[in-house]
């Protein structure tokens, strides 16, 4: 029954002319130029739903205009291009900070003392909860195409791999073979990079996809899209590996 609803009210808005005030905020949106005809239209119609069904909440002092929904939202629509998806249905919310924010970090040391304290961060996504997003990141990541760093992708990378209720670095796949596959290249990849970065080498993949499976599917998201070509001449069979789960070949635009 929701489910039905849910499909005829996105019919019905998708009938409606796009809002023609927000192609200016897609021009500032450098991987929408990239796109063809066809790309474009369904980002825009996957923008219009995300910008309509989630809730998006100012925190900070931060004010939310129709700029800031249509940059976030564009944004996160990039990976679902080609992607069987429901629009990210475990993103109920949207948080944007104007920057940096804190979030709690508590740690238990050596002898079982805990400590309680704060870390500043960019962007956030975590298993139940929303995702919290810092404006001057967004923009900074958008102002640049090609640095391989964008928090918008980043964190909704990790909410396509939640999408199976882990956050282990494989979002839900279609067969065995692929999974298999996943696992290799993925497991090569990431242990690649660990011992890279543990030598002080420097790497295309930023060090920080280190930290763990999922953070290295985030951030090779980012580079997939932001640094295709040389993702592609560096780490092929993982750039490869994305083409089939993303149904998309950034480099070939």
């Amino acid at each position: 029954m929701f489910s039905w609803i849910k499909r005829r009210r996105r019919r019905k808005l998708l009938k409606e002319p796009f809002p023609e005030e927000w192609r200016s905020y897609l021009d500032e949106v450098r991987l929408y130029g990239q796109l063809s005809p066809e790309e474009r239209l369904q980002l825009e119609n996957a923008l219009r739903i995300i910008v309509a069904e989630k809730h998006w909440e100012e925190c900070g002092g931060m004010e939310i205009s129709d700029e800031v929904k249509v940059v976030i939202a564009a944004l996160a629509a990039i990976p679902l291009i080609n992607l069987r998806h429901d629009y990210y249905r475990n993103v109920m919310s949207i948080l944007v900070y104007p920057d940096t924010f804190k979030v709690p970090d508590r740690q238990t040391r050596t002898g079982g003392i805990v400590s309680e304290g704060s870390t500043s961060t960019l962007g956030l996504a975590s298993m139940q909860g929303p995702i919290v997003l810092a404006w001057d990141a967004v923009r900074r990541g958008n102002e640049n195409a090609e640095d391989g760093r964008n928090v918008v992708l980043h964190e909704f990378a990790h909410k396509l791999d939640m999408l199976d209720r882990f956050a282990d670095g494989a979002p839900p796949l279609g067969t065995r073979q692929q999974y298999r596959a996943w696992a290799r290249i993925m497991h090569e990849e990431y242990d690649y990079l660990r011992e890279q970065t543990r030598k002080g080498r420097r790497t295309l993949i930023d060090k920080y996809g280190a930290t763990n499976p999922a953070e290295f599917f985030a951030v090779a998201t980012e580079h997939f899209f932001e640094q295709p070509r040389q993702m592609r001449r560096k780490h092929e069979e993982l750039y490869g590996l994305l083409v089939e789960y993303f149904g998309q070949d950034p480099a070939g635009r």
